[in-house]
């Protein structure tokens, strides 16, 4: 993610041993760009401890090159841009297009429980390159690891947040009220309370947010929208990831919110 907005993206690797598959999502958005979009939710499960992943027109790897301080990501794929986000809740239609991705993952922070669930998570820089059909992206920005475990969470009104400030510190932050707060660069996560009111708009896309951290509060809007498709069933909860501009208390700042809502 950069600072002006301009690029931002997520992977996620989730392994589902029970149902012999998992799931692979590479996003790529940003101010001004079409959604790019890799998703299979019928990966072959990595075989040993290396976390690669093949499929049809599918080629990626997470690596672990030193725990919690260290990870690299590669990817070639066949991805799909979408000039209207919520074409992913109707089939994912869209123009063709090659994603690849070739970026190295650096912690800032030591990594703290997640709060709402089994797992933890931490802030990072992220740098390398992105490569968009003939053209690529360089990157030099800020981001976040999460690894959780246990069933994912699909109940109506979940959310969760997480964001760098200008004033050098990370937030994550969630709906049941657990936040963390991390000050770049040395010390201790510190956790806090954190509590968010979202405006949705008529097309199912979030409007606006009110994010309060620590009884800070901050003003969130959405720059880009990455809709996910995690069910086929009708009126199936939606997952909504945007990338969100925070503003307050004299500062700013740039992240990721998540929501899960109602079917529509």
């Amino acid at each position: 993610m950069t600072g002006d907005g301009d690029l931002a993206g997520f992977v996620r690797l989730a392994l589902r041993p029970n149902e012999r598959v998992a799931w692979y999502w590479a996003y790529l958005a940003g101010r001004d760009r079409d959604l790019v979009v890799v998703r299979d939710h019928e990966v072959e499960l990595p075989s040993g401890r290396a976390l690669e992943v093949r499929g049809p027109g599918l080629w990626a790897q997470v690596t672990c090159e030193t725990p919690l301080d260290h990870w690299s990501m590669g990817l070639e794929a066949s991805g799909v841009a979408l000039d209207d986000p919520t074409e992913s809740w109707r089939g994912e239609w869209g123009q063709p297009v090659p994603l690849g991705l070739d970026l190295e993952w650096e912690a800032t922070a030591s990594a703290a429980p997640l709060g709402e669930a089994d797992g933890y998570g931490q802030p990072s820089v992220v740098h390398g390159e992105v490569l968009l059909g003939p053209a690529t992206l360089e990157v030099d920005g800020t981001g976040w690891r999460s690894h959780a475990w246990g069933p994912t969470r699909r109940d109506d009104g979940w959310w969760r947040a997480t964001a760098h400030f200008d004033d050098g510190t990370a937030v994550y932050a969630s709906s049941g009220g657990s936040a963390r707060t991390y000050p770049l660069g040395g010390g201790e996560p510190a956790a806090v309370n954190s509590k968010a009111t979202v405006e949705v708009s008529p097309d199912g896309l979030p409007a606006s947010a009110t994010l309060t951290v620590a009884d800070v509060e901050w003003s969130v809007a959405p720059v880009a929208w990455a809709p996910v498709p995690v069910d086929d069933a009708p009126r199936a909860p939606r997952l909504i990831r945007a990338l969100c501009s925070f503003s307050g208390a004299g500062h700013r700042g740039w992240g990721w919110c998540e929501w899960v809502s109602g079917g529509g």
